[in-house]
């Protein structure tokens, strides 16, 4: 019978450059190459790892005949090892920036579609009273930002919880809801049909539309299950909402995004928005926190800014 791992058994068996390597070699999936990013010989960076799994008494990596790869106990100290060493960094920046008078730093999260009327406006405001804080926006899907979250490359999230574990993971706070729109370039022959019919337009025209394991395309692939109609074939998947507004502005492509993300290019003319109504509701939006974690004073200025725009807005 194997003994437990316990967090003393660790302490003072495991180091931050033990963790270091093994992020090293999760990245790379080989040895050589691990052993080259760290300036170490393969022979030491060998024993550092035979150090590790000693410590932890079981293999982290098996050999395979093109590299290494994380076995499944070896994934779970890989996520460790990625947040413990995206919190020092952070940790370091932040002393260095207040050693330098500052106010330290935050970093925000956010989906496109919390970023017109909340994140962007919420950012200008603690700004302004916050001159020497140094901020960092980061625009993603709820499914990535959560990741970003929990490997501590932010600070929060403002976000959907995407996924049935986020629960476990997160605190999470409602601050609005968004509306699918149904978008196409001005002038697309689908402007002058009155009554646009989602079922026909499936291979009628090509489509982008985000990953599929987003919260708007799992709303849209329902509304194409409840129609009981294939997903679209002619299909650009995109990341980028800015590449998905310039896309679909130079092609005769279907876009669905959320209203807030397309209003401004509505409104312009640049965009047309569809008579046409996506049923299917996207589950509310709102800020994302590391559970059981202390937050910073900034931070907790920052999320009443976003919490009085949310009321104002609702």
């Amino acid at each position: 019978m194997s003994t437990p791992i316990t967090a003393r058994s660790l302490f003072n068996r495991l180091r931050y450059k033990h963790l270091l390597m093994l992020v090293t070699l999760g990245n790379s999936q080989n040895l050589h190459r691990a052993a080259e990013a760290l300036n170490m010989s393969q022979p030491a960076t060998t024993r550092m790892l035979q150090e590790i799994e000693e410590a932890f008494g079981c293999t982290l990596f098996e050999r395979q005949s093109r590299g290494m790869r994380a076995t499944v106990l070896g994934e779970e100290l890989l996520r460790f090892a990625r947040a413990a060493l995206n919190g020092l960094e952070r940790c370091a920046e932040d002393l260095t920036d207040r050693q330098a008078g500052g106010y330290g730093y935050l970093s925000v999260g956010a989906i496109m579609g919390a970023v017109p009327d909340l994140v962007v406006q919420s950012i200008a405001e603690m700004k302004a009273s916050h001159p020497l804080l140094r901020l960092r926006i980061m625009g993603d899907t709820s499914d990535q930002l959560s990741e970003l979250l929990d490997q501590r490359r932010i600070d929060v999230a403002v976000a959907r919880l995407s996924h049935a574990q986020d629960r476990q993971r997160f605190a999470f706070e409602p601050l609005g809801n968004e509306h699918l729109a149904v978008v196409v370039r001005a002038g697309h022959p689908l402007t002058q049909v009155a009554a646009p019919n989602l079922a026909e337009m499936v291979e009628a025209w090509p489509w982008i539309l985000q990953p599929d394991t987003s919260p708007a395309r799992v709303a849209l692939e329902n509304a194409f299950a409840r129609l009981d109609v294939a997903s679209p074939s002619d299909v650009i998947e995109c990341t980028s909402v800015f590449a998905m507004l310039q896309l679909v502005q130079i092609t005769d492509a279907i876009l669905v995004l959320t209203d807030t993300v397309v209003r401004d290019h509505v409104h312009t003319g640049l965009l047309t928005a569809l008579d046409l109504e996506i049923e299917e509701q996207l589950s509310p939006f709102g800020v994302m926190l590391r559970k059981d974690e202390p937050l910073s004073r900034e931070l907790e200025i920052f999320l009443n800014m976003l919490r009085e725009r949310a009321q104002r807005r609702a």
